[in-house]
């Protein structure tokens, strides 16, 4: 079976290899030390195996360890109820945002009905402020990045709120109502950039992007990328990608309360 003793090392002599079965200088059985052997080789195989299954549930841990902080004190039972009401209303006037329909005024053409629901809502004039602000900011960019600044920085705005309640303060419930309202600032993004072609809405001071050249966002942003012709679908994407951020709020908004609830008082 062996020539050489793989314990002692012994090389068995010609007259020595009748004893297949054990080695005459250490005694050892070779049968034996084969079974150990094969123990030890699948003992070693199913560690590597469990290893590698728990790496998934490691990273699954780091992720809820990451978005699903643990408080460091248990919820008081006022403040997690008033965190169910408050998810209540925000699930609620969510779904209001998500079937509205931005581009209904493409049927109606009058020009003093061109005015998208969203845009009705007081979310609207809330994001508007960050809007014009955006126009200002990134001026020191450029004159492109001045015009996308008021887009971009109504959007930017909540997803800072987002980030400093999440990994500054650690608070997931209310991270996850920022993320809801940069998900509702997208949706009011969406009419706008489906308005670059026809210039209905009516934009503050009262005038239209048909009106007055250059004074439409998204007409000169798309007018400027050779994009005007894909408004529609552009609007169509953002406003779909609002819809599946705002779910992922109510998601991560369920998930908080459950923690709450499991931890508070």
């Amino acid at each position: 079976m062996y020539n050489t003793c793989p314990k002692c090392g012994h090389v068995r002599k010609p007259k020595e290899t009748a004893s297949k079965e054990s080695c005459p200088a250490c005694g050892l059985i070779f049968k034996h030390y084969l079974k150990s052997q094969l123990r030890r080789e699948l003992g070693f195989q199913k560690t590597r195996s469990s290893a590698r299954t728990a790496t998934a549930p490691g990273l699954w841990s780091h992720g809820k360890a990451l978005f699903l902080p643990t408080p460091s004190t248990p919820s008081e039972p006022l403040v997690f109820y008033a965190s169910v009401i408050t998810y209540i209303v925000f699930f609620i006037w969510g779904w209001q945002f998500i079937f509205m329909d931005y581009a209904y005024y493409q049927i109606n053409t009058r020009i003093d009905d061109a005015v998208p629901d969203i845009f009705q809502s007081f979310m609207h004039n809330i994001n508007l402020v960050f809007h014009e602000a955006g126009h200002v900011l990134f001026r020191l960019f450029g004159y492109f990045m001045a015009v996308l600044g008021g887009s971009l920085f109504q959007v930017l705005v909540p997803l800072i709120v987002c980030g400093v309640f999440l990994f500054k303060e650690r608070k997931a419930f209310a991270a996850s109502i920022a993320l809801w309202w940069a998900a509702q600032s997208l949706m009011d993004i969406a009419p706008y950039i489906n308005d670059a072609r026809n210039g209905q809405i009516i934009l503050l001071g009262g005038t239209t992007g048909a009106e007055s050249e250059g004074y439409h966002d998204w007409e000169t942003l798309l007018g400027m990328m050779d994009l005007m012709t894909y408004d529609h679908r552009i609007a169509d994407t953002v406003d779909g990608f609002a819809v599946l951020l705002m779910l992922l709020a109510f998601i991560w908004g369920a998930a908080a309360l459950r923690q709450q609830y499991q931890q508070k008082k």
